[in-house]
C-alpha cells in the first residue's frame, strides 16, 4: 500500500518542480475520471501553495469509444468553439497546464482507424494555438503519471495500483523522504546536455540491430534536458519522469532504416514491431507487426506528420529501463529507450528562432508523436568535421 506521505511528496513535485506554481496564479488540471483520488490531492496543495484557481478538465476513454464507435462522422469531427476558447483563455491568462495520464491501451482497438484519424486531426486542427503555446513554453507545463486499472492490468496481468504506484514513484525518483534524488539527477541531465551543446554536432549516427540512420541537427540546434524555462525565465520540468538529452533533427536530413524497441501506444491503440525508412528526411516506406493501419494514420496527419521533429537520447541505466518492463504509456516508454518523435519539432530546440520553421529547418506539424528504438546493443556518434565521437555505446551513455 502506498503512503499518503509518498503521495503528497509525488503531487508536491508536480507543483513546486513540474509547473512551479506561484502565487495566485491560475492552475488548469487534464485528468481521467479514474485520477480522482489523486486529483482530489492535487488540488489541495495546490491551493495549500498559493495557487489562485484550479481547474479540472475531466476525460473518460470509456465514453470516447462509445462516441468513435456509434457517432455519425460529422459528430466525430465536430470540436465545438467553447472547448478551445475555455482552454485558451486559460492559457492567455498565465495559467500553468499540468496532465495527468494513464494507459488506456487497447481500449480503443475496436475503433475502426479511419475513424480514430478523423476525430484526431479534428482536434488536432482545433486545438493548434494550444499545441503551439505549450511547445513555444508561453506557458509552464508538467505531464506526469497517475495509474488506472486497465494500465496495471496491461502491465502486471493483474489490477494492482499499489503496485502501479511503487514503480511510478520509483521512475519519479520520489518517496516518503521528498524527491532530493530527483534533483541530483536533474543536475546530471544537464552535465550532458552542456557538454553536446559546447561539441556543437553536425550530425548523428546510429548503429546497431535494425539501426542504420543519420540524423542531420538543425543548423542552430540546442540540447535540451529536464528543467526547462518559460518566456520569462521561469525554470519548470515539463515531463516527470524525465531521463532525456533532446533537440531538433534538420527536417531534410535524415536517412536510412530504424525498428522500434518498444510497443507505441497511440490514441487507444497498440503499435508494434515497426520500422521505418527515410529518404531525405521523410518516411518512404514502412511497416508493423500489429497497427500498420494506425501508424499510417498517424503519418497521414499531414504533410509534417512523416517527418521528425524530435531526436532525444536516453541510455540504459535509467530507472525505467532497469524495471525491464513495457508500461505501454509514452511518457514512460519513451525514458526507458532513445527515441524520436514524428510531427512537430520544439522551437525552443533552436537558437535565435523567429517563428519560420522552414528556415531553421525546423518541421511544423499538427502532432508530435514519440516512438523508441533505444535497445542495450546501440551506439549512437555525434559527427563533426570528419570525427566520429562516440556518444553512447552499447546502449549507455559514454559522456
Amino acid at each position: 500500500m502506498i503512503s499518503e506521505k509518498a503521495l503528497r511528496n509525488y503531487a508536491d513535485v508536480i507543483l513546486r518542480v513540474g509547473v512551479n506554481i506561484q502565487t495566485d496564479q491560475k492552475l488548469i488540471i487534464n485528468a481521467s475520471v479514474d485520477h480522482k483520488d489523486f486529483v482530489r490531492l492535487l488540488v489541495e496543495r495546490a491551493y495549500n501553495l498559493g495557487a489562485g484557481e484550479v481547474f479540472v478538465v475531466w476525460n473518460d476513454t470509456y465514453v470516447t469509444r462509445q462516441k468513435l464507435l456509434k457517432a455519425s462522422e460529422e459528430v466525430i469531427k465536430n470540436i465545438y468553439d467553447w472547448e478551445v476558447a475555455m482552454a485558451k483563455s486559460f492559457l492567455e491568462n498565465g495559467a500553468a497546464s499540468i496532465s495527468l495520464v494513464g494507459s488506456y491501451a487497447d481500449v480503443l482497438s475496436d475503433v475502426p482507424a479511419q475513424r480514430l484519424g478523423i476525430y484526431t486531426r479534428a482536434r488536432q486542427v482545433a486545438f493548434r494555438e494550444v499545441m503551439e503555446r505549450t511547445m513555444k513554453n508561453k506557458n509552464r507545463w508538467c505531464v506526469a503519471g497517475v495509474p488506472n486499472p486497465e494500465w496495471a492490468r496491461k502491465v502486471y496481468g493483474e489490477e494492482d495500483i499499489g503496485r502501479l504506484w511503487n514503480d511510478i514513484l520509483f521512475m519519479a525518483r520520489v518517496d516518503e523522504n521528498g524527491y532530493d534524488e530527483l534533483l541530483k539527477h536533474l543536475e546530471r541531465l544537464k552535465r550532458r546536455k552542456d557538454i553536446l551543446n559546447s561539441e556543437n554536432f553536425e550530425a548523428l549516427k546510429y548503429e546497431g540491430p535494425g539501426m542504420d540512420l543519420t540524423v542531420q541537427l538543425a543548423p542552430k540546434h540546442l540540447w535540451l534536458s529536464g528543467i526547462e524555462n518559460d518566456e520569462n525565465g521561469v525554470p519548470f520540468l515539463p515531463n516527470i519522469p524525465t531521463e532525456e538529452v533532446f533537440t531538433a533533427p534538420y527536417k531534410y536530413g535524415v536517412n536510412g532504416v530504424v525498428y522500434s524497441s518498444m510497443p507505441l501506444v497511440y490514441q487507444g491503440n497498440v503499435i508494434e514491431n515497426f520500422w521505418v525508412k527515410f529518404q531525405d528526411g521523410k518516411v518512404v516506406d514502412f511497416d508493423a507487426g500489429k497497427g500498420k493501419e494506425v501508424l499510417k494514420e498517424l503519418l497521414a496527419t499531414d504533410d509534417g506528420a512523416s517527418y521528425l521533429g524530435e531526436v532525444a537520447l536516453v541510455d540504459t541505466s535509467s530507472p525505467i529501463y532497469k524495471l525491464g518492463r513495457i508500461f505501454y504509456n509514452t511518457l514512460y516508454d519513451e525514458n526507458a529507450a532513445a527515441h524520436f518523435a514524428f510531427g512537430r519539432a520544439y522551437p525552443t530546440c533552436v537558437r535565435e528562432f523567429n517563428g519560420d520553421f522552414e528556415q531553421a529547418g525546423l518541421n511544423n506539424s499538427l502532432t508530435h508523436v514519440d516512438f523508441m528504438v533505444g535497445n542495450p546493443s546501440m551506439n549512437v556518434y555525434g559527427l563533426k568535421n570528419g570525427t566520429k565521437v562516440p556518444l553512447i555505446l552499447n546502449g549507455k551513455w559514454v559522456i
